[in-house]
């Protein structure tokens, strides 16, 4: 029995390497045939009277692929071209969009775009060359191109990265030069890390409804914003997405031109007139006043104004200077979008409270806290802007603390300074510590007709009391003694509002002096 199991087990053991044997030769046969059928499909495919076989196919990238390639980047352009809007017969306006974009740029875009229309222009071409910027004044750039009258272009001269390539999908239709790139939008706070998950998926989800509204492939735009996004063929996940201008055509995302004439041939605009925005002086006005360093200055000008006014009776050029200051910041602030009505409504509520604590109810404290309170909080929310990162957060706390530090310093100087200053005492701005009869001074009118007069004690003198001369009833003070009501007293001395008697000895036959006798 042992035997037959082993005769069992070898025949198994014949079995399975007569098996491996005839695979192995199979495989070796298809190899050959292999080896075979390329060299005859690569001289096939050599052209008459060439020795040398097709390059592409050689390397591994087949002719046909290449041309299917081009061939679909041609289909695609054709699409744009037929999706265009008809352009009418007007100039066209150039509007640049370069260096970093910040809030003075968005109310330049938008004025601009108002002026093309009013002006019956064709077409408005952004000349885009930026590294991007902030998230806000991009995203009210793209509601401004969003609402045009007027069609808007895109041109990218080079760079479209982060905030750019967000406005440049606003556009009808993308043109971007050789060399250029477009993408890289997750935005940072100040330090350059990655910004908070919240304002990434403000973003991500902006840049989706734009490729979705422009009939382009949302994921693509959407791996611009988030490197956890991964495109088949495109991008892999963990990497973010930067389009390179011929990426950007294969993939429908741009039509490629070669410089600003070729753009104006495409779009058929050839010999219009071209007008180039520029910023006029209102908007750099607006964006001095805005700066960083600027706003505090206009604060605490504000501050102490309306702090020199409500110590000074009257409406002057100290109240006046103060509420243009403020006028100045908030309105900037304003035009440019930093600021909104919540933080303007709260800084109004702490000034009615600071004037209620100084005039209505002094002393109680409540209202003087509270009232610092708003306008401190008024004026940190007017420097944040719409969407706030870090180093938002960072500028606001400098201005502010930098605003309050010179008001503090300004008072100190005020106090210590200014009463003692010759030309505000003369002006009459400031008292003089001489208060005497020499530089004007005087505590009442001096009544040198009382001098010597002689009447009578109407009421008891103890030392002071009333006493009557002639008709006028006068104030009066005894030099010495308690004098009684009815007696007779006498002015001796008249100096202001002080005037001193004594008691006076009248004869039988004398009369009472009266006033200036």
């Amino acid at each position: 029995m042992m035997r037959h199991r082993l005769d069992g087990w070898t025949q198994t053991l014949s079995n399975a390497l007569l098996a491996r044997r005839r695979a192995g030769l199979l495989a070796v046969a298809a190899g050959v045939a292999v080896l075979v059928s390329v060299p005859s499909a690569v001289l096939s495919s050599t052209p008459a009277g060439s020795g040398t076989p097709d390059v592409a196919l050689s390397t591994g990238t087949p002719t046909s692929a290449l041309a299917a390639q081009e061939a679909e980047v041609d289909r695609r352009a054709a699409a744009q071209r037929a999706e265009r809007p008809l352009l009418g017969s007007g100039p066209v306006m150039r509007i640049p969009i370069e260096g970093v974009i910040e809030l003075g740029l968005a109310p330049f875009v938008e004025r601009s775009l108002r002026e093309a229309a009013a002006m019956g222009a064709s077409a408005v071409i952004l000349d885009i060359e930026t590294p991007g910027g902030r998230v806000d004044a991009a995203e009210r750039i793209v509601d401004a191109v969003s609402d045009s009258e007027v069609p808007v272009f895109a041109y990218v001269n080079r760079r479209a990265i982060s905030a750019g390539a967000m406005i440049s999908l606003a556009a009808v239709e993308i043109f971007m030069r050789p060399q250029g790139t477009l993408g890289a939008s997750t935005p940072v706070d100040g330090t350059g890390q990655k910004a908070p998950e919240k304002i990434v998926s403000v973003m991500r989800s902006s840049m989706r409804s734009l490729a979705e509204a422009r009939g382009l492939d949302p994921a693509i735009a959407e791996a611009m914003v988030d490197e956890e996004i991964e495109v088949e063929g495109v991008v892999e996940a963990g990497r973010l997405l930067t389009l390179t201008y011929s990426d950007a055509a294969e993939l429908g995302f741009a039509t490629v031109v070669e410089d600003w004439n070729a753009l104006m041939a495409e779009l058929g605009l050839e010999g219009r007139d071209v007008v180039v925005q520029g910023v006029n002086w209102a908007e750099r006005t607006v964006r001095f006043l805005s700066h960083p360093v600027v706003a505090p200055f206009l604060l605490s000008l504000g501050f102490l104004g309306l702090l020199v006014e409500i110590k000074t009776p009257g409406v002057g050029l100290a109240g006046a200077a103060g509420a243009l200051s403020l006028a100045l910041f908030f309105g900037s602030h304003l035009i440019i979008g930093l600021a909104g009505a919540e933080g303007v409504l709260l800084f109004g509520a702490g000034v009615l409270l600071v004037l209620v604590e100084v005039f209505l109810l002094p002393g109680m404290g409540v209202f003087g806290i509270l009232g610092g309170v708003a306008i401190l909080a008024g004026i940190y929310m007017s420097l944040l802007g719409g969407i706030p990162v870090a180093a938002d957060f960072a500028r606001a706390s400098s201005v502010l603390a930098a605003t309050v530090f010179l008001v503090l310093l300004s008072s100190w100087a005020l106090i210590q300074r200014l009463p003692k200053n010759r030309r505000l005492t003369r002006l009459g701005i400031f008292l003089g510590e001489d208060t005497g009869r020499e530089t004007g001074y005087t505590s009442a009118v001096r009544r040198i007709d009382l001098n010597r007069a002689v009447g009578v004690a109407v009421t008891d003198l103890r030392p002071s009391g009333t006493g009557l001369f002639g008709d006028e009833r006068v104030d009066v003070v005894a030099d010495s003694e308690w004098i009684e009501a009815g007696s007779p007293i006498r002015i001796v001395s008249s100096e202001g509002y002080r005037h001193v008697v004594r008691r006076a000895e009248l004869s039988a036959s004398a009369g009472v002096d009266e006033p200036g006798s």
